[in-house]
C-alpha cells in the first residue's frame, strides 16, 4: 500500500489507471519528455499512458519496486500536474516531470523533498541517486538546493538524443542535515 502526501501546495496521490487519461494529455509534449531517459517512446503513442500505467508502473508498485505518485495542487485536487517516482535500484532512484504551466514555481522541489523524505524515513534507504542530462538546468538546481552532491558525469540516451549527464548523490545523514535546516511544511 503506497501512501498519499502532502506538501504546503500540493497533493501526492499515489498511481492509479483512472490518471491514465489525463496524463496521456499532459505528458507528450517535447519540454516535458525532451530529457528523460529515451525509454519513453517518441512521438508518444495515443495509448502511452494506459500502457506505461498498466504494464510498467502499477506492476512495480504491486512487486514493491517502486513508488508512483501524480502531483495536484491542494486547491485543485481533481488535476494532475505532473508526476514523481521513486525506484530501488543502483543508479536512478527518483524521476519526476512536470506540466509547463506550472514550472519554475518550486513545486518540484517541494514534491522531491517529500519524496527523499519518504526514501530515507519511510522506506529506510541509506542513499539517494539521480540521474539527469546535464542540459536540464531546472533539475539540477532542485539537487543543488537539497544538498546532493554531483559524483559523476558520463554521456546517457534522453529522448532527444545522447547528452552528458549527471549523477548526483545523498546519503540518509545528508538529508538529516539539510532537513534540520529546511522545514519540509
Amino acid at each position: 500500500m503506497i501512501p498519499p502526501g502532502e506538501t504546503k501546495r500540493l497533493i501526492l496521490q499515489p498511481l492509479e489507471i483512472s490518471d491514465a487519461e489525463q496524463i496521456q494529455k499532459l505528458f507528450p509534449h517535447w519540454e516535458i519528455v525532451r530529457y528523460l531517459q529515451n525509454i519513453v517512446p517518441w512521438p508518444y503513442p495515443a495509448d502511452g499512458a494506459r500502457h506505461f500505467c498498466e504494464e510498467i508502473a502499477l506492476p512495480q508498485m504491486r512487486r514493491g519496486e517502486a513508488w508512483y505518485w501524480t502531483l495536484r495542487l491542494r486547491s485543485a485536487p481533481e488535476q494532475i500536474i505532473g508526476c514523481i517516482n521513486l525506484r530501488k535500484g543502483e543508479q536512478n532512484h527518483r524521476g519526476f516531470w512536470i506540466t509547463s504551466a506550472w514550472q519554475g514555481q518550486g513545486l518540484m522541489s517541494e514534491a522531491c523533498a517529500w519524496a527523499n523524505e519518504f526514501w530515507f524515513e519511510t522506506l529506510g534507504f541509506p542513499v539517494l541517486r539521480v540521474s539527469k542530462a546535464a542540459e536540464n538546468v531546472a533539475s539540477r538546481r532542485i539537487s543543488e538546493k537539497q544538498g546532493m552532491r554531483l559524483i559523476g558525469i558520463e554521456e546517457k540516451d534522453y529522448v532527444c538524443g545522447r547528452l552528458p549527464s549527471e549523477t548526483w548523490k545523498m546519503t540518509a545523514q545528508e538529508w538529516q542535515k539539510w532537513k534540520s535546516s529546511h522545514p519540509l511544511k
